[in-house]
């Protein structure tokens, strides 16, 4: 009978390993290196001698393990297959379960690291409880994991769940990274929140803490709490941006509760203030009453999630 499963989440720096029991209890974690030369060649084969390595440590046979969840940040469709380029790593389109079980004989799935985060947070984290979620990562960009009855949304080509990238303005001259232009995470993200306050303080001239120092998410959202008038002005600004962004997401998949993650959520529930009136003001009715909460497993979601691809 299986006793555990590992949870591998793949970042462009580190690998994130953890090894839980299949009640989701999280009984070791720790870190490898991400080798992206030569196309990321030797990233899965790390991960392999990583768990086996751990596995000799903890006296864990192969049959004793239920598998590996593997997140990975790139497109992945519903067979765990990369489709297209995971950029920070170097890959290309490729089976990411067949090559990594071709290392190690134990069952293993694969999902996109922000789907897999989101589903970490419904399983063990803010989510815990629901069937019908979508998790908010606030941090360089605007990521998204969607969760419908329980079930992870990939879409057709791994793309599901892409909401940074929802057009929310008309008339923006700046591109976003993906090469659009008005996109969510224009002005929801760390960057956009600081794209949001140079375009106020260049308004007028009206005093503001912001003026005396490098301005950031969290100088904004500090300000904020200390009562700077332009900062909530500011914060204004992106609670319109993301609460009308994700009424447009709960008309799509109603959801029961949104988990706000990431950086930029670190600035606590005073975040939440400024999102949830806009939210509950362009909402579909049948959808106003969807919960906000903040996430809970901080840089650990991504390997609970991934553990939990192979135990829920």
């Amino acid at each position: 009978m299986s006793k555990y499963a590992f949870g591998v989440d793949v970042g462009g720096t580190t690998v994130k390993l953890g090894l839980f029991d299949t009640q989701g209890g999280l009984l070791d974690k720790w870190e490898i290196p991400t080798v992206t030369e030569n196309h990321g060649g030797a990233i899965l084969p790390d991960v392999a001698r990583s768990i086996w390595a751990k596995m000799e440590e903890k006296g864990i046979p192969e049959a004793d393990v239920a598998g590996i969840g593997i997140g990975v940040p790139g497109p992945v469709d519903r067979n765990g297959c990369l489709v297209g380029r995971a950029v920070n790593l170097g890959w290309e389109s490729f089976d990411i379960p067949k090559t990594l079980g071709a290392y190690i004989k134990v069952p293993v799935k694969a999902a996109n690291d922000a789907n897999v985060a989101a589903f970490g947070e419904l399983w063990q984290g803010g989510g815990k409880g629901y069937e019908n979620l979508v998790a908010v990562t606030l941090g360089t960009g605007v990521g998204g994991g969607i969760i419908v009855d329980g079930k992870l949304l990939a879409g057709a080509t791994g793309a599901g769940g892409e909401i940074g990238h929802l057009h929310v303005q008309d008339g923006e001259s700046e591109s976003c990274n993906c090469g659009n232009k008005g996109c969510l995470e224009q002005y929801a993200s760390a960057t956009g929140i600081v794209r949001l306050a140079k375009r106020r303080l260049g308004e007028d001239q009206k005093e503001s803490v912001l003026r005396e120092g490098e301005i950031s998410a969290k100088s904004v959202f500090d300000a904020v709490k200390a009562g700077d008038s332009v900062a909530v002005e500011i914060a204004e600004r992106f609670g319109d941006f993301l609460g009308k962004g994700l009424a447009v997401v709960a008309a799509v998949v109603n959801p029961e509760v949104f988990v706000i993650g990431g950086g930029v959520s670190k600035a606590g529930e005073i975040l939440l203030t400024f999102v949830e009136p806009n939210f509950r003001k362009h909402a579909f009715p049948q959808c106003r009453e969807a919960k906000f909460v903040l996430a809970r497993l901080g840089n650990d979601a991504g390997i609970y999630g991934a553990a939990a691809l192979v135990l829920r």
